[in-house]
């Protein structure tokens, strides 16, 4: 049983920052990976940046030199700093863990969060 807590989400201006965290807790035996996705209406939800437990991170071209993810291992929280908001960016972004559970070590599996609502308008 695991949960993924989103927060941060809101309203910017084109421009602006804003700052996504994801807490997670539960049975979590290690964590693989966590990252960020995001779904605009009537669009197909993507990835947008990832990190592993070797701290590979991945981001999407749209998002490359305007977003950092970062992880914070003693709190087992994965964060999105997005900065230079575009309109484009608006979307529902949620977050998504990749786990060893406590009670099976050798699987892997994946949680999301509920989602936390990023709106970039002027």
């Amino acid at each position: 049983q695991v949960q993924l807590v989103e927060s941060g989400g809101g309203l910017a201006q084109p421009g602006g920052s804003l700052r996504l965290s994801c807490a997670a807790s539960g049975n979590i035996f290690n964590i693989n990976a966590m990252g960020w996705y995001r779904q605009a209406p009537g669009k197909e939800r993507e990835l947008v940046a990832s990190i592993t437990s070797g701290d590979i991170t991945n981001y999407a071209d749209s998002v490359k030199g305007r977003f950092t993810i970062s992880r914070d291992n003693v709190k087992n929280t994965v964060n999105l700093q997005m900065n230079s908001l575009k309109p484009e960016d608006t979307a529902v972004y949620y977050c998504k863990l990749t786990y060893y559970a406590s009670a099976y070590r050798y699987r892997l599996y994946d949680s999301w969060g509920q989602g936390t609502q990023v709106t970039v308008s002027s």
